[in-house]
């Protein structure tokens, strides 16, 4: 294989929600992103939407807004309507499965937050105490439609820091 040229890192992430306007709502209000613009709508009566997004010919997106969260990647959401749609989300052990990670800097305020908002938060923060992520607290939520969430936090450092300069992610 062949490393793609010129790459810089992940711009954004898509995520399709079965209500763009309550997911929008969602990410401003709880997570505090930011609506930057919305595109669309965009059907075909031909191909096209097979041919670029690998979808049903007939699928249409009503809207697509892009949020700027924080310091991390983009939020790229679509709301589809399509005749042949799958309305499961899919857990993390299937193939495809997937959550997005929020930095806080206070795990246990941030459970508090997600509580107080009727957010279904599950388990208890996990403190890594050994290996890598040594000095990590994470835990997971759902979104109000299920998507699977998480917020971590590591105020000072995890270990594999003491051992190279490379940093996953930088709160500041």
């Amino acid at each position: 294989m062949e490393q793609l040229p010129g790459i810089k890192g992940i711009e954004h992430i898509g995520l399709t929600v079965p209500d763009l306007e309550e997911a929008v709502e969602f990410f401003v209000q709880v997570l505090g992103c930011e609506p930057v613009y919305d595109i669309g709508p965009f059907k075909s009566t031909g191909n096209w939407m097979e041919t670029q997004l690998n979808v049903d010919p007939r699928a249409e997106i009503p809207k697509i807004t892009m949020l700027k969260c924080h310091i991390g990647p983009n939020l790229e959401l679509f709301e589809y309507k399509a005749a042949v749609q799958s309305h499961s989300i899919p857990k993390n052990s299937d193939i495809g499965g997937h959550h997005l990670s929020f930095y806080v800097e206070d795990i246990q305020k941030g459970v508090e937050t997600l509580k107080k908002n009727g957010l279904r938060v599950l388990g208890e923060p996990v403190h890594m105490t050994e290996g890598s992520s040594a000095g990590e607290s994470w835990i997971y939520f759902l979104s109000p439609w299920g998507l699977q969430l998480e917020l971590v936090s590591f105020p000072n450092g995890k270990a594999y820091e003491k051992h190279t300069q490379t940093r996953l992610f930088k709160p500041s």
